[in-house]
């Protein structure tokens, strides 16, 4: 299996970690849910970003000059994982501390659209950069 296989088949691990969540038919099912999915989420772009997706020289998020094509794209994707994670430990948050279900729902809309808009690219676009 190359490495672009084995990072596909997580991202659909967390389409279905992400899937319970929203399926879940109480509030404490869909806490477990979303720390399951929030855990896994944290180890698989914890990875992503030690072995795939390299930070450039300076490790920063913001853009150098003459970067390249590729370092742009690995950038980029360590970004939305920030975000990514960061809308995920909300939920979890709102959800640990009796938030309200409607900022939940908002979160969960936002989270979906983005893990959507982010697998799909680094599917479409990095993992060409990949070999192995």
């Amino acid at each position: 299996m190359t490495v672009g296989e084995t990072l596909a088949q997580e991202h659909r691990l967390l389409d279905d970690l992400f899937g319970r969540f929203l399926a879940s038919p109480d509030r404490d099912s869909a806490a477990r849910a979303i720390r399951e999915f929030d855990a896994t989420l944290r180890r698989h772009t914890e990875h992503e970003e030690e072995h795939v997706f390299p930070a450039a020289p300076g490790g920063k998020l913001v853009a150098r000059e003459q970067e390249t094509e590729r370092d742009r794209l690995f950038r980029e994707l360590r970004v939305e994982h920030v975000q990514i994670r960061e809308v995920s430990g909300m939920i979890v948050r709102q959800l640990s501390e009796a938030g309200d279900s409607g900022a939940v729902r908002g979160l969960a809309a936002n989270l979906a659209r983005r893990w959507d808009a982010h697998t799909a690219r680094e599917e479409r676009e990095a993992f060409g950069f990949l070999t192995g």
